[in-house]
């Protein structure tokens, strides 16, 4: 008895489990239900944007339901496209001539659009009656925000169904190990400190499209720090060389399909290097014409500075009282007088820091640009010389090599 009913119950536990999964389908077209004459259409009609008014005849309910949910479509030598499916369910009116259904990227507001036409015979002389409709699929990528929405045509004025629709991530073991976009985002890294570089290997799936690297800077959002590298589809192993001025805890690898709405894949590989937070605290800088002591993190810092004094080197800092500040993006203090005492103290989730600036008789000054002047209340830009030019080494290189290996 107890047997029976444990298979009983991993058969429902299994059957579950497949109800889950994302269908794969070989063809996704059209259909209406049975004894109905559709067509279809997929350029959008931008007058149906515009809505005139309802029918008294017409119900606000004549659009019974909007279901949507994604599909897998797969090529064994290409892998897997994700689509998007749309099924609908309407009441038919004499003034009702179709459907239209719209997919609308969140993210870029793009937007996909399917007309369904319904044969005047149909909608004259089965009024009243349910119509079952199921629209051809729409092409969507990984994790995409879509916003669906359904009208009648003409479309009519509060007539209309919506919903939100979200695309699984390469986190569903089905699709991660399916979508080329996903098998792409796989990204093996080394850091070579002293060449000050990253190198770069993107598994390639055959089919998947051409593949974007950079480095950024991770603040409000990723700012590049420096120029996007392109790596070819028809590239069967191929490394990528990216140089970095600075090991920075923000700095960041991001890579992404060259594909619409594709996602991006971030990793930072000094994230949690200590010798890359010891930068953070060395950006303390004193303008002597206005006596200011100023530091703006390279990086976004949550914690609290304050001025302190250290009596001696290795004695603790006494922290000033009412100099304490919230770290947002530069902190300043004015009219601070050069004793060697004076610290600057840095609170933060990863610890405590102290920084003297006026231990050593030469003071940290910003420093200057060279890139631009003012003169005579216009904009000159000085002329480019062998100085002022980005060195060769810190221009982004691909380079044809063995895939890497990684050290353990």
């Amino acid at each position: 008895m107890l047997a029976g009913q444990a298979l009983a119950f991993l058969g429902l536990t299994w059957g579950t489990f497949q109800s889950l999964a994302i269908p794969r389908i070989t063809e996704c077209g059209l259909s209406c239900s049975q004894g109905f004459a559709c067509r279809s259409h997929r350029n959008r009609n931008i007058f149906n944007s515009f809505c005139r008014p309802r029918p008294v005849s017409m119900s606000r309910s004549v659009l019974e339901a909007l279901t949507s949910s994604t599909a897998m479509q797969c090529v064994p030598s290409d892998g897997c496209a994700m689509l998007l499916r749309v099924r609908a369910s309407i009441t038919l009116h004499e003034r009702l001539r179709g459907l239209e259904a719209c997919a609308m990227s969140l993210d870029t507001q793009e937007t996909q659009c399917q007309s369904v036409w319904v044969a005047r015979a149909s909608h004259r002389q089965q009024g009243g009656q349910q119509l079952q409709v199921h629209f051809g699929c729409f092409a969507v990528s990984v994790a995409q925000h879509l916003y669906v929405t359904l009208r009648t045509i003409p479309h009519f004025c509060g007539v209309q169904l919506d919903q939100r629709h979200l695309v699984e991530d390469c986190g569903e073991e089905d699709v991660g190990r399916s979508v080329p976009d996903c098998l792409a985002g796989k990204l093996s890294y080394w850091v070579d400190r002293r060449r000050k570089a990253i190198l770069v290997q993107v598994p390639r799936a055959s089919g998947s499209p051409d593949y974007y690297l950079r480095l950024c800077l991770k603040r409000f959002t990723c700012e590049d720090a420096g120029a996007p590298v392109r790596v070819t589809a028809n590239s069967v192993s191929q490394a990528v060389f990216l140089p970095y001025s600075q090991e920075l805890p923000c700095l960041c690898l991001e890579g992404w399909s060259a594909t619409p709405d594709a996602v991006r894949i971030q990793i930072c590989p000094f994230e949690n290097d200590t010798e890359a937070l010891e930068v953070l605290w060395d950006t303390v800088y004193y303008h002597p014409e206005s006596q200011t002591l100023s530091w703006e993190p390279a990086c976004p810092v949550s914690g609290h500075v304050s001025l302190c004094w250290r009596p001696g080197p290795g004695a603790g800092c006494r922290k000033l009282q009412q100099s304490s500040q919230l770290v947002h993006r530069r902190v300043q203090y004015p009219l601070v007088d050069t004793q060697p005492q004076l610290c600057l103290k840095f609170s933060t989730s990863w610890g405590s820091w102290v920084r003297c600036p006026f231990e050593q008789r030469r003071f940290p000054t910003p420093p200057t640009s060279r890139c631009t002047c003012v003169t005579g209340g216009s904009h000159s830009s000085l002329p480019a010389n062998a100085h002022s030019r980005p060195a060769r080494s810190l221009q982004p290189q691909v380079t044809w090599q063995p895939p890497l290996l990684l050290p353990s």
